[in-house]
C-alpha cells in the first residue's frame, strides 16, 4: 500500500510543477473512480462528465489545496468529487422547488379575448407542427405535447441523443420561421 502514496506524493509535485503529462496520469487513474461516484450522486452522465472536469480542472488549478500528510490523492478527489455531485443536486432541488412555489398559488382567471388569442395562437402552433416533415414534427410532438425530455425522444426514437437535441432545435427554428411568416 506504500507504493500508491510514494506515487501520490511524487504525481502531486509533478503537478505542483505544472507538468501537464503528471495531470494526464491522474485523469487516467482516478476518472472512472470521480465519474462513478458523481454518476451515484446525481443520477445524470452529463452532469458527472462535467463534474469530473470540475475536479481535475480544480486540482490542476490548486494543486496545493491537497495535503499529501492528510491522505491519499484519491480519497482528496473523491471527496472533492463528493462535495460536487451533492452541491449540484442540492441546487436542482432548490431550483425544482423555487419553481413549483409559485404554482401552488391560485391563478388569476383569464379574460375571455385572452382565451380566445391564446386558443388561436394554439391552433396556429399545431397547424405549423402538422406541416413540418415527419422527423421533425415526431420530436417535437414527444418534447413539447407528451413532455419528453430529449433523452427520453432519443430512447423513444432509437437516435443518438445529440440527434434528437438537433432536430429538436431544428424544429423549433423551423417552427418560429413559419409562424414569424404568419404574424403569430
Amino acid at each position: 500500500m506504500e507504493a500508491p502514496v510514494a506515487d501520490d506524493r511524487l504525481l502531486h509535485q509533478r503537478v505542483v510543477g505544472g507538468e501537464e503529462t503528471a495531470l494526464g496520469e491522474v485523469y487516467d487513474r482516478f476518472a472512472p473512480l470521480v465519474f462513478g461516484l458523481a454518476v451515484r450522486i446525481t443520477r445524470d452522465r452529463m452532469i458527472s462528465e462535467d463534474i469530473t472536469q470540475e475536479v481535475f480542472v480544480a486540482f490542476w488549478e490548486r494543486p496545493l489545496a491537497f495535503d499529501p500528510a492528510r491522505g491519499t490523492l484519491r480519497a482528496w478527489l473523491a471527496t472533492i468529487a463528493h462535495r460536487r455531485a451533492v452541491d449540484h443536486v442540492r441546487a436542482q432541488e432548490r431550483r425544482k422547488a423555487s419553481v413549483l412555489g409559485p404554482r401552488l398559488l391560485e391563478p388569476e382567471p383569464e379574460r375571455l379575448e385572452d382565451q380566445v388569442l391564446s386558443r388561436q395562437e394554439a391552433d396556429g402552433v399545431r397547424l405549423a407542427v402538422g406541416k413540418l416533415p415527419d422527423h421533425l414534427r415526431e420530436v417535437i410532438e414527444l418534447a413539447y405535447y407528451r413532455g419528453r425530455t430529449y433523452r427520453q425522444v432519443a430512447d423513444e426514437l432509437g437516435l443518438p441523443e445529440g440527434t434528437a437535441k438537433s432536430r429538436i432545435r431544428l424544429g423549433l427554428r423551423r417552427l418560429a420561421d413559419a409562424l414569424a411568416e404568419e404574424g403569430t
